[in-house]
């Protein structure tokens, strides 16, 4: 029987940096919910995390930056010398024991690596991870750690393999992809919105990595107000030849899911659809080419009581290889009664977004022929990467 793991603690909400702050992981306690009343998650599934060693962290992060952080969690550090590292900032307030917490966000990532490298597992799923803008020595973007960054890093040292980083974020994967530009061994894919219009403004198609990485990032930016067909018709048709191409030992993928046309604070305008599609091309990908190798994280998402559970909890049926017989109808009424009271705005009460969710996009052809212009510049790029590698 496949076994695959659900890496998870009620600790992964001590990562909040205030109540009004659009970053909550009460997301991943209604995930949770979610799929334990839905019947396909129990404790035989559940896995602790572990607090990411000081160390590990250092894979990616500068130790000056590390002791910031741990100081700024005690309120020991002076504002200008915060504000230099990123944090106190409006998108990356202090918190009481900011380290801690963020390290046990990253110790979740680690924990379903080693699950996964060490044959316990073919999947493994830690929804606390996947803060993809954290850079060595400065938060950003919500972000302290990287804990996908730090995951591979450890992944590359300890098992020595070649990972392929799928970021379906609406935001660029930046920290993630700058961390491993020059390294032939880490392909970096990420599609999101184009950075004209959204944070963090970079993820453009002639971002193709440098020196002995050049041609292994790939970026898919795509136009604002973006529906379900031409996201999808972008996503599957690149990351399948990006797969082909880099040919991984193991997956990792990044699950932001704020491209919902319910997000707050993004632009684009797709559906579950979309979110029922992304992990069944992840799982076909790590089959057909990692001998299932599959550890998923989190990421962005701002709805979190329309949106994030119901998607969140796809990747999950997914790696179970149900999702299209549970993901149907109406979700548990047990779930609704208990959040619902809670919630500030109305729950969706279904496993799909209801008919009619949003008016047609008038530019919706228009949107469409800009994305296919952008997809074929970014297979073109796969391509003659490919021609450079067959000449040598």
């Amino acid at each position: 029987m496949k076994r695959i793991f659900y890496v998870y603690s009620n600790e992964f909400q001590s990562y909040k940096f205030n109540e009004s702050h659009p970053f909550n992981q009460r997301r991943v306690e209604l995930t949770t919910d979610l799929l334990r009343m839905s019947g396909v998650l129990d404790d035989s599934h559940i896995v602790p995390p572990r607090l990411a060693s000081d160390e590990e962290i250092a894979l990616i992060h500068d130790p000056n930056y590390i002791e910031a952080v741990k100081k700024a969690g005690k309120g020991e550090l002076s504002a200008d010398v915060a504000e230099n590292y990123g944090l106190g900032t409006e998108d990356v307030p202090i918190f009481s024991n900011m380290h801690e917490a963020s390290a046990l966000l990253v110790g979740g990532t680690l924990t379903a690596v080693d699950l996964v490298m060490e044959g316990q597992a073919e999947h493994a799923l830690s929804l606390g991870g996947g803060l993809h803008h954290g850079f060595r020595g400065k938060a950003s973007g919500f972000c302290i750690y990287n804990d996908s960054a730090i995951a591979i890093k450890y992944m590359q040292r300890k098992y020595g393999v070649r990972i392929l980083y799928i970021d379906t974020d609406a935001h660029h994967g930046d920290g993630v992809q700058w961390a491993f530009y020059d390294d032939p061994t880490v392909c970096t894919y990420s599609i999101h919105e184009t950075g004209r219009y959204l944070f963090p403004g970079t993820g453009n198609v002639n971002e193709k990595g440098q020196g002995e990485g050049y041609g292994t990032a790939f970026n898919i930016p795509i136009d604002a107000f973006t529906e379900d067909e031409s996201f999808l018709e972008c996503f599957t048709t690149s990351i399948r030849e990006v797969a082909e191409f880099f040919k991984p030992d193991v997956i990792i993928t990044q699950n932001g899911c704020d491209s919902h046309v319910l997000d707050p604070l993004t632009h684009l305008s797709v559906t579950m659809k979309v979110y029922k599609e992304i992990p069944k091309i992840a799982h076909e990908i790590a089959h057909e080419y990692c001998d299932g190798r599959w550890i998923a994280v989190g990421g962005g998402g701002y709805d979190h009581w329309r949106v994030v559970p119901r998607a969140w909890s796809r990747i999950w049926l997914e790696m179970l290889e149900i999702q299209d017989e549970i993901a149907q109808g109406p979700l548990p009424q047990e779930w609704v009664d208990k959040w619902q009271p809670k919630a500030p705005v109305k729950l969706i009460t279904t496993w799909d977004d209801p008919e009619n969710l949003y008016p047609p996009i008038p530019r919706k052809q228009e949107i469409t022929e800009k994305n296919r212009q952008t997809l074929q510049k970014a297979l073109q790029h796969i391509r003659n990467t490919k021609k450079k590698q067959n000449c040598f």
